[in-house]
Protein backbone atom coordinates (compact mmCIF):
# COMPACT_ATOMS: atom_id res chain seq x y z
CA UNK A 1 0.00 0.00 0.00
CA UNK A 2 1.13 3.53 -0.75
CA UNK A 3 0.38 6.64 1.31
CA UNK A 4 1.09 10.10 -0.08
CA UNK A 5 0.93 13.28 1.97
CA UNK A 6 0.76 16.94 0.98
CA UNK A 7 2.89 19.17 3.21
CA UNK A 8 2.58 22.96 3.03
CA UNK A 9 5.26 24.23 5.46
CA UNK A 10 8.37 22.55 6.89
CA UNK A 11 7.10 22.62 10.49
CA UNK A 12 3.79 20.78 9.94
CA UNK A 13 4.69 17.22 9.05
CA UNK A 14 3.13 13.84 9.73
CA UNK A 15 3.93 13.71 13.44
CA UNK A 16 2.41 10.61 15.03
CA UNK A 17 0.93 9.53 11.68
CA UNK A 18 4.30 8.43 10.31
CA UNK A 19 5.02 5.54 12.72
CA UNK A 20 1.44 4.29 12.33
CA UNK A 21 1.79 4.21 8.53
CA UNK A 22 5.10 2.36 8.77
CA UNK A 23 3.64 -0.23 11.17
CA UNK A 24 0.58 -0.67 8.93
CA UNK A 25 2.85 -1.49 5.99
CA UNK A 26 2.46 1.67 3.91
CA UNK A 27 5.20 3.02 1.67
CA UNK A 28 5.27 6.76 2.36
CA UNK A 29 5.75 9.48 -0.28
CA UNK A 30 5.14 13.22 -0.21
CA UNK A 31 4.67 16.44 -2.12
CA UNK A 32 6.19 19.36 -0.22
CA UNK A 33 4.73 22.45 -1.83
CA UNK A 34 7.36 24.70 -0.25
CA UNK A 35 9.94 22.78 -2.32
CA UNK A 36 8.12 21.54 -5.43
CA UNK A 37 4.67 21.66 -6.98
CA UNK A 38 5.04 18.45 -8.99
CA UNK A 39 2.00 16.32 -8.23
CA UNK A 40 2.00 12.51 -8.06
CA UNK A 41 0.13 10.05 -10.23
CA UNK A 42 -3.11 9.43 -8.35
CA UNK A 43 -3.23 5.87 -9.68
CA UNK A 44 -0.24 5.02 -7.48
CA UNK A 45 -1.85 6.26 -4.23
CA UNK A 46 -4.04 4.29 -1.83
CA UNK A 47 -4.30 6.92 0.93
CA UNK A 48 -3.92 10.69 0.52
CA UNK A 49 -3.18 12.76 3.66
CA UNK A 50 -3.38 16.55 3.47
CA UNK A 51 -1.54 18.36 6.26
CA UNK A 52 -2.01 21.80 7.81
CA UNK A 53 -0.37 25.16 7.24
CA UNK A 54 -0.70 28.83 8.22
CA UNK A 55 -1.90 30.02 4.80
CA UNK A 56 -5.54 30.34 3.82
CA UNK A 57 -7.24 28.10 1.28
CA UNK A 58 -8.23 31.38 -0.39
CA UNK A 59 -4.61 32.56 -0.86
CA UNK A 60 -4.31 31.40 -4.48
CA UNK A 61 -2.62 34.64 -5.57
CA UNK A 62 0.19 34.17 -3.05
CA UNK A 63 0.34 30.40 -3.52
CA UNK A 64 -0.78 29.52 -7.08
CA UNK A 65 -0.28 25.81 -6.38
CA UNK A 66 -3.40 25.88 -4.20
CA UNK A 67 -5.56 25.72 -7.34
CA UNK A 68 -3.65 22.69 -8.59
CA UNK A 69 -3.84 21.04 -5.20
CA UNK A 70 -7.60 21.54 -4.90
CA UNK A 71 -8.18 20.13 -8.37
CA UNK A 72 -6.07 17.08 -7.51
CA UNK A 73 -8.01 16.59 -4.26
CA UNK A 74 -11.34 16.90 -6.07
CA UNK A 75 -10.37 14.31 -8.67
CA UNK A 76 -8.91 11.99 -6.05
CA UNK A 77 -12.07 12.14 -3.92
CA UNK A 78 -14.19 11.44 -6.98
CA UNK A 79 -12.09 8.33 -7.62
CA UNK A 80 -13.37 6.88 -4.36
CA UNK A 81 -9.99 6.50 -2.68
CA UNK A 82 -9.26 7.31 0.96
CA UNK A 83 -8.51 10.93 1.91
CA UNK A 84 -7.68 12.46 5.30
CA UNK A 85 -7.42 16.24 5.70
CA UNK A 86 -6.04 17.93 8.82
CA UNK A 87 -6.75 21.60 9.63
CA UNK A 88 -5.82 23.38 6.36
CA UNK A 89 -6.18 19.94 4.79
CA UNK A 90 -9.80 19.69 5.90
CA UNK A 91 -10.45 23.18 4.57
CA UNK A 92 -8.86 22.21 1.24
CA UNK A 93 -11.20 19.21 1.01
CA UNK A 94 -14.20 21.41 1.77
CA UNK A 95 -13.11 24.03 -0.77
CA UNK A 96 -12.34 21.41 -3.43
CA UNK A 97 -15.87 20.07 -3.00
CA UNK A 98 -17.48 23.50 -3.40
CA UNK A 99 -17.88 24.74 0.19
CA UNK A 100 -16.96 28.23 1.42
CA UNK A 101 -13.93 28.85 3.65
CA UNK A 102 -14.01 31.94 5.90
CA UNK A 103 -12.80 33.39 9.19
CA UNK A 104 -14.22 31.70 12.24
CA UNK A 105 -15.85 33.90 14.90
CA UNK A 106 -12.96 32.92 17.20
CA UNK A 107 -9.45 31.64 16.70
CA UNK A 108 -8.79 28.34 18.46
CA UNK A 109 -5.20 27.74 19.48
CA UNK A 110 -4.26 25.26 22.16
CA UNK A 111 -5.90 22.37 23.97
CA UNK A 112 -9.70 22.58 23.93
CA UNK A 113 -12.51 20.00 23.94
CA UNK A 114 -14.59 18.83 21.01
CA UNK A 115 -17.88 16.98 21.14
CA UNK A 116 -18.49 13.97 18.96
CA UNK A 117 -21.83 13.91 17.16
CA UNK A 118 -23.46 10.69 18.27
CA UNK A 119 -26.61 10.74 16.14
CA UNK A 120 -24.89 9.56 12.95
CA UNK A 121 -25.11 6.33 11.00
CA UNK A 122 -23.13 3.22 11.83
CA UNK A 123 -21.06 3.61 8.65
CA UNK A 124 -19.44 6.85 9.93
CA UNK A 125 -16.42 7.27 12.16
CA UNK A 126 -17.55 8.12 15.67
CA UNK A 127 -15.63 10.48 17.95
CA UNK A 128 -15.96 10.27 21.74
CA UNK A 129 -18.75 12.39 23.27
CA UNK A 130 -16.08 14.69 24.73
CA UNK A 131 -12.34 14.75 24.16
CA UNK A 132 -9.63 17.40 24.46
CA UNK A 133 -7.62 17.90 21.28
CA UNK A 134 -4.99 20.27 19.92
CA UNK A 135 -6.15 23.20 17.77
CA UNK A 136 -4.43 25.87 15.69
CA UNK A 137 -6.83 27.56 13.30
CA UNK A 138 -8.51 30.87 12.59
CA UNK A 139 -10.73 29.89 9.67
CA UNK A 140 -13.60 27.47 9.30
CA UNK A 141 -15.79 26.09 6.51
CA UNK A 142 -19.29 25.27 5.47
CA UNK A 143 -19.92 21.56 5.21
CA UNK A 144 -19.49 20.28 1.65
CA UNK A 145 -22.49 18.73 -0.08
CA UNK A 146 -23.29 15.25 1.27
CA UNK A 147 -20.87 15.71 4.19
CA UNK A 148 -21.85 14.47 7.64
CA UNK A 149 -20.77 16.43 10.72
CA UNK A 150 -18.72 14.25 13.09
CA UNK A 151 -17.59 16.70 15.79
CA UNK A 152 -18.12 20.28 16.96
CA UNK A 153 -16.98 22.59 19.74
CA UNK A 154 -18.07 25.66 21.61
CA UNK A 155 -15.68 27.81 19.61
CA UNK A 156 -16.20 26.26 16.16
CA UNK A 157 -19.30 24.46 14.88
CA UNK A 158 -17.73 22.37 12.11
CA UNK A 159 -14.79 20.51 13.64
CA UNK A 160 -14.85 17.25 11.68
CA UNK A 161 -16.80 15.82 8.76
CA UNK A 162 -17.05 12.77 6.58
CA UNK A 163 -18.01 12.35 2.93
CA UNK A 164 -19.08 8.84 1.98
CA UNK A 165 -16.94 6.12 3.52
CA UNK A 166 -13.55 7.29 2.29
CA UNK A 167 -13.11 11.00 3.15
CA UNK A 168 -12.60 12.55 6.59
CA UNK A 169 -11.68 16.15 7.38
CA UNK A 170 -10.44 17.22 10.83
CA UNK A 171 -10.21 20.88 11.80
CA UNK A 172 -8.03 19.91 14.77
CA UNK A 173 -4.69 18.12 15.11
CA UNK A 174 -4.56 14.55 16.40
CA UNK A 175 -1.09 13.93 14.98
CA UNK A 176 0.62 16.43 17.30
CA UNK A 177 3.61 15.28 19.33
CA UNK A 178 5.61 17.28 21.90
CA UNK A 179 8.20 17.98 19.18
CA UNK A 180 5.66 19.12 16.57
CA UNK A 181 3.90 21.31 19.18
CA UNK A 182 7.20 23.07 19.88
CA UNK A 183 7.77 23.60 16.15
CA UNK A 184 4.39 25.18 15.47
CA UNK A 185 4.69 27.41 18.54
CA UNK A 186 8.17 28.48 17.46
CA UNK A 187 7.00 29.38 13.96
CA UNK A 188 3.56 30.83 14.75
CA UNK A 189 3.85 32.35 18.23
CA UNK A 190 2.86 35.74 16.80
CA UNK A 191 -0.72 34.39 16.79
CA UNK A 192 -0.72 33.81 20.54
CA UNK A 193 -2.69 36.90 21.48
CA UNK A 194 -5.02 37.04 24.45
CA UNK A 195 -8.45 35.71 23.48
CA UNK A 196 -11.11 33.33 24.74
CA UNK A 197 -9.86 30.28 22.84
CA UNK A 198 -6.15 31.06 22.61
CA UNK A 199 -3.83 29.59 25.21
CA UNK A 200 -0.42 30.94 26.13
CA UNK A 201 2.79 29.33 24.95
CA UNK A 202 3.33 27.98 28.46
CA UNK A 203 -0.13 26.43 28.59
CA UNK A 204 0.29 24.80 25.19
CA UNK A 205 3.72 23.31 25.87
CA UNK A 206 2.94 22.16 29.42
CA UNK A 207 0.47 19.54 28.16
CA UNK A 208 1.02 16.23 29.96
CA UNK A 209 2.24 13.15 28.04
CA UNK A 210 -1.15 11.47 28.47
CA UNK A 211 -2.78 14.28 26.46
CA UNK A 212 -0.52 13.54 23.50
CA UNK A 213 -1.10 9.81 23.95
CA UNK A 214 -4.87 10.37 23.92
CA UNK A 215 -4.95 12.33 20.67
CA UNK A 216 -2.39 10.09 18.97
CA UNK A 217 -4.46 7.02 19.87
CA UNK A 218 -7.53 8.70 18.41
CA UNK A 219 -5.52 9.50 15.27
CA UNK A 220 -4.66 5.81 14.99
CA UNK A 221 -8.37 4.98 15.23
CA UNK A 222 -9.14 7.40 12.39
CA UNK A 223 -6.37 5.95 10.23
CA UNK A 224 -7.47 2.39 10.99
CA UNK A 225 -10.93 3.32 9.71
CA UNK A 226 -9.39 3.65 6.23
CA UNK A 227 -7.83 0.18 6.19
CA UNK A 228 -9.41 -2.30 3.76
Amino acid sequence: MRAHYFQHVPFEGLGAIEPWLETAGYNIFSTKFFESTILPDSEDIDLLIIMGGPMSVNDEQRFPWLDLEKQFIRDFINSGKAVLGICLGAQLIASAMGAAIFKNKEKEIGWFPVNGVLSIGDSCFKFPPLTTVFHWHGETFDLPQHAILLAKSEGCENQAFQIGKSVIGLQFHLETTPDSAKKIVSNCRNELKQAKYIQTETQILSAKPEMYKSINTLMEDVLSYFLP
